[in-house]
This record gives C-alpha cells, structure tokens and sequence, in this order.
C-alpha cells in the first residue's frame, strides 16, 4: 500500500450530492495528525479547497471542567472529551452543506480547546477528522461510527511511536523528564485502550504509507 492508494481511497468515498466524512484512528503520536494533515493538502492540491481537516482534539474538555471533574490527571483517556458534542459536529458536517459549519480547534502550546477556530465551508465535499476513540466500543463513542463513511488505522511500531510522542511533549514545553514519565503513564494507558479497537477499522494504514506522506 502507498500513500497515493490512500489519496484514491479517500478521494472515492465522495459521492454527487453529499458530504463524506473520512475518519483517521490510532495511538498518541501514531501519525494520525501528519497523515491527515498530507491527505488534505495532496487532495486539495491548487484548485479551490473541498477537502477539510476537522481534528478531535477540539473537543478535549477544559482544564477548569477536568479540574472539576478530579480527571485532569488522565487528560487524554476518553472520558476526558466532549464525545456527544464531537458526534453532533460530525452530524452537522453531514447534514449542513449549505453554510459555514465552525468547528473547536486545540492550541498545544496551551494545551486547551479553542472554539469556532476551524470553518469548513460548503465547498467540502470530504471531511478527514482524526482522534484517538473513533472505533471505541464504550458508550457513547460508539454513535460516532455510523457518522463515518470509513475509518482508518495508523498502526507504527510501539517504540517509534513512543520516541515521536515524548519528542511532541517536549516540544510543546514539557522538560524531558516529565514527558517521558507522561507518556509512559497516562499516555500509554490510553494508547493501549486505542490499539484494542484495531481490528474494527476498515483500512489499517502501514508506516511505509505513513512515511511516504512525511517525504518533501
């Protein structure tokens, strides 16, 4: 499989008259982002935008309401998300084609949801969102699958996938220390829940696709 198999694929499940949505699943520091981010702009190209990226991240919970909650130190695990409001959103995209429909972004650096920072204009006619819990079987994320026309599995080798997401960390501000123990804590206890649902995707996507995206 090569990365312009996945730019086929995604590019077929648009259809006259209606919006696909292309679903992205996987582990913290998977990929999922950087293969999004690459299907869009290689869709795209240089003609007038109809691919749009719509991440999960958006709808991570704020600091004050995980606070709140006393779950802020497993920020990340999936009760940590706005589950019901991402499937609305997904719902929305699918339904309301004639106008802007805005969706919440995530600044890094803060480390906090942003709303209406993302439109996604009429023009779209594909959808690519992209977050760790779209094939978990747990309530109430499974209302997010009959909202996705497929979803895909970035599957990387554990230890590259760990280096790349310390590497994440560190660059977003956390010291070395402290990103390694994160992402061997709270982190991995999410990514293993994520690696369970594997088998549920339609499209496992391998590192060599994974890596041709990355290349200039």
């Amino acid at each position: 499989m090569t990365f312009d198999d996945l730019l086929r694929r995604a590019g077929s499940l648009v259809r006259p008259g209606r919006r696909a949505v292309l679903g992205i699943a996987g582990a913290p520091g998977a990929g999922k982002t950087t293969l999004a981010e690459h299907l869009v702009r290689e869709l795209n190209g240089e003609g007038q935008p109809w691919v749009a990226h719509v991440p999960m991240d958006g709808f991570h919970l704020a600091d004050t309401e995980l606070d709140r909650l006393g779950r802020r130190d497993r920020k990340g695990a999936p009760d940590t998300f706005d589950a019901l409001g991402y499937a609305a959103l997904l719902r929305r995209l699918r339904e309301e084609t004639d106008d802007v429909v805005y969706a919440p972004g995530f600044e890094r650096v803060l480390e906090q949801p942003i709303a209406g920072a993302i439109p996604v204009l009429p023009t779209a006619r594909l959808v690519v969102t992209e977050g760790n819990y779209l094939l978990l079987d747990a309530d109430p994320w499974p209302r997010l699958r009959p909202l996705l026309d497929e979803v895909w599995f970035c599957d990387l080798d554990e230890q590259e996938r760990v280096r790349r997401l310390v590497a994440r960390h560190v660059k977003f501000g956390k010291p070395q220390d402290a990103a390694l123990a994160w992402v061997l804590g709270t982190d991995q206890r999410n990514a293993d829940v994520v690696i369970a649902t594997r088998d549920r995707a339609d499209l496992v996507v391998p590192p060599t696709a994974l890596d041709a995206a990355v290349r200039p």
